[in-house]
This record gives structure tokens, C-alpha cells and sequence, in this order.
């Protein structure tokens, strides 16, 4: 198992996180069961403080700061929830806050990030470095850069939402979550393999932003160019450094669902639990509708977020 995180680590951020976060709940349908062949259970980050799963590691991260560092303020980069995440977390932390968001976030995660009270900085994420510009940005002003998934605190914070799951069900025979940069699954195998090193750690990405399937199969970080997908919490150009070093010996696979997949998973999911998700937070659920992920008895499925306004979820289920 990497030392990039541990288990002893995603523990130590619960206590860290235990009365800031929320713990969020686990939700089962008979529906799905029966549709998935398994009895699967949701955990529902969607109901996390900011409405995602970005707030535990944000706040892990930039909880362990100094004051001087405090002080000085935070910077990231982010699509969206990390933006949101860091935003929330300086401001309970008293530290002030600049991100960098592309000009194409979507408005509801865009006017939350300042509604937390952050300085928005945009780019053109089609054209422009993110981290290049993040580094410099800090540079520039001072500021410690919090990245959305590439750091060892920022992991053992996500991986709180699996210790929580396990604890609340028990045993699982897989763990299912979203991959973007790997934050979130690199915490979260972290945790299953640490517990049962049997449970299959299965990772789902939207076809058309694969980076951690190529770059598992070529044995090294593969950039692909960045994908438009519904998912746009999803569309990184590679994984993270750290976080590959993590995934690669400890998810089991990864697999691939289309935008019309997920649409149909956050439509089954707003139909027969009453809950609203984003498209990045659907693509679990989609893997094991589609057969792309073979059900054992007992899964775990990790609901990222569900920061999506009501035009654009409106739009998205009616398309």
C-alpha cells in the first residue's frame, strides 16, 4: 500500500472533521437492487456541506495550515465543488480565499464560490494550464495553493466518506466511485484496502475524458486533451501525480459510461430516491445500469455531489 496516504491518515482527518462536516446519509432502492442484481448502497455526498464530497478534503487540508499561512490566504483551482470546498473552509478558518474557475463553470457553482465570499479569477480551460496559472497566481500574491486532489491531506479527506460508509454497512464486496483527478478514489481505496484488502476498488469515468483508464493501461500518467462531458467535475486532462502513484496499486479497475448513461442514471435517481445529483456524481450509478461494472452481492457507491441549478438539471434530464 502507498505511503502517499494511509489509513491512520483518512482517521486522523474524521476526528479532524468530526462536527464540521456533515455526516451524510446512505440510501438504498429496492428498484435499483433489483434493476443492478445486488443490493447497493448510496453514500450521499450530495447532502454534504456545500453539496459535495470536496468540503472533507478542503477543509482537512487547509485546517492543518499555520496561522502566518492563514493569514496570508489560500488559492485553487477548480471546476466548481474544490472551489466551493476551499471557499467554505476559509472562511469557518477566517482565511481569505482566490480561485481559479473556468469561464465555462457552470453559473450556480461560479455564484456559490462567491457567495462564500472567495475572489474568482476565470480561464479559458480549453486553451489555458489551470496549474500553471494556480501556481503563478499563488506566487504572485503569497497565497498556499490547496490543489483540488493532488495532495496527501486533501486524499485522506475524501477518503472519510468510505470509512463512514463501511462503518455505517459493513462489509462490502466493491466500492464504486468517480474519477476525476483520483482525489476522492485514492481515499476512499485507501480506506477498503486498508480494511478488507479483498473488496474490489472500481473506479467510472465518462468515455470521453478516460485519462486514468489510459493511463492504467500504458503503466503511466497518459494527458489527453480535455473532454466536453456532461461530468464537468470529470474532465481532467491526466490524473494527478500522487494520486496515480495511489490508484494504481490500489483500485481493481476502470470503466467507461457515456453522457446518455448518466443522464439516465441521475433521471432513475431523482425518480425512485427523490434526490438531486450532478452528472459527475451519476456515473456509479450509470456503470452498474449499463453491466459495465459486474454486481457482486454487497456495493458501496459513492454520490459525489450535487451541486447542478435547476435549469441546467432540468435541461440535462429532459435532453
Amino acid at each position: 500500500m502507498s505511503e502517499i496516504v494511509t489509513l491512520d491518515d483518512v482517521r486522523d482527518a474524521a476526528k479532524r472533521l468530526d462536527g464540521v462536516a456533515h455526516r451524510t446519509p446512505v440510501l438504498t432502492s429496492t428498484t435499483l437492487n433489483n434493476l443492478v442484481g445486488a443490493e447497493v448502497f448510496l453514500k450521499c455526498e450530495n447532502f454534504q456541506r456545500m453539496g459535495a464530497f470536496k468540503f472533507r478534503g478542503a477543509y482537512n487540508a487547509i485546517s492543518r495550515l499555520g496561522a502566518e499561512q492563514l493569514g496570508r490566504g489560500v488559492a485553487a483551482y477548480s471546476s466548481g465543488n474544490h472551489a466551493q470546498a476551499v471557499a467554505l473552509a476559509c472562511r469557518l478558518l477566517g482565511a481569505t480565499a482566490v480561485i481559479l474557475m473556468p469561464e465555462d463553470a457552470p453559473a450556480a457553482k461560479l455564484a456559490a464560490t462567491r457567495g462564500y465570499g472567495a475572489e474568482v479569477v476565470t480561464y479559458d480551460r480549453y486553451s489555458q494550464d489551470r496549474v500553471a496559472l494556480g501556481e503563478q497566481l499563488a506566487a504572485e500574491r503569497g497565497l498556499t495553493l490547496i490543489p483540488p486532489y493532488d495532495h496527501p491531506h486533501v486524499m485522506a479527506g475524501q477518503g472519510t466518506a468510505a470509512l463512514e460508509l463501511l462503518d455505517e454497512v459493513g462489509a462490502l464486496d466493491a466500492l464504486v466511485t468517480p474519477v476525476g483527478g483520483g482525489g476522492l478514489i485514492a481515499g476512499c481505496a485507501t480506506v477498503a484496502k486498508g480494511l478488507d484488502p479483498n473488496i474490489r476498488v472500481i473506479g467510472v469515468e465518462p468515455d470521453t475524458a478516460d485519462d486514468t483508464r489510459r493511463s492504467f493501461a500504458a503503466g503511466e500518467r497518459v494527458t489527453t486533451p480535455v473532454s466536453r462531458t456532461i461530468a464537468d467535475g470529470l474532465a481532467v486532462p491526466a490524473p494527478g501525480e500522487l494520486t496515480f502513484e495511489v490508484n494504481r496499486r490500489l483500485v481493481d479497475e476502470v470503466v467507461l459510461v457515456t453522457d446518455e448513461e448518466i443522464r439516465a442514471a441521475m433521471r432513475l435517481v431523482f425518480e425512485r430516491l427523490k434526490i438531486v445529483i450532478e452528472p459527475s456524481a451519476a456515473v456509479g450509478v450509470a456503470a452498474l445500469l449499463t453491466g459495465r461494472i459486474s454486481a457482486p452481492p454487497r456495493v458501496g457507491v459513492v454520490i459525489s455531489g450535487g451541486n447542478v441549478d435547476l435549469a441546467r438539471f432540468t435541461e440535462l434530464l429532459t435532453a
